[in-house]
């Protein structure tokens, strides 16, 4: 599966992030109130998301979600393969501009996430925090199950055990 395909609707544009992509990336992220109820409340700090950043240029499976109306970056996904579920992946580590929540712009670019990842996958999994009402909102509203509340998500710089599994199977959307 090409983990960094360029995907288009008539809302967004997903592309491969960039290491140039770095300063309009963290205008949207550096905004406080993104992270709030996250993991990791800090990573609007600069150098919490420059690890961050990094992070997501070397998994060569990270977003950049670009508004097609204004042609700029309003947030960040990215698709990752576990490594011990073959007919899985993972959409996650994802963010976008507060003036972008509560619409349809979440379900827009998950939706061509999605497509794309069922071309080469039976399920796709989604990792939340327990305390993240406003991401297994989203998560549920796309189709997702809770399976699992299998503790910590190892994919944070925190160890603290408040995951949660949710997952989308191919053959609910057939």
């Amino acid at each position: 599966m090409n983990l960094q395909p360029v995907l288009e609707n008539e809302l967004v544009l997903l592309r491969p992030l960039k290491p140039e992509d770095f300063e309009g990336l963290y205008a949207v992220a550096k905004d406080p109130k993104i992270w709030e109820l996250h993991q990791n409340p800090d990573r609007w700090e600069l150098p919490v998301f420059t690890t961050f950043f990094k992070d997501a240029i070397s998994s060569k499976g990270a977003f950049a979600i670009l508004d097609k109306s204004t042609k700029t970056i309003i947030g960040s996904s990215r698709y990752r393969i576990p490594e011990d579920n073959a007919d899985a992946v993972e959409i996650g580590w994802t963010f976008l501009s507060r003036e972008y929540w509560g619409g349809t712009y979440n379900a827009s670019f998950k939706s061509l996430m999605i497509t794309h990842a069922f071309h080469y996958f039976d399920y796709i999994l989604f990792h939340v925090d327990q305390h993240n009402f406003r991401s297994q909102k989203a998560v549920k509203k796309l189709g997702g199950e809770l399976i699992a509340k299998d503790g910590p998500l190892q994919h944070l710089h925190t160890r603290v055990a408040t995951g949660l599994t949710f997952v989308l199977e191919k053959t609910q959307l057939a």
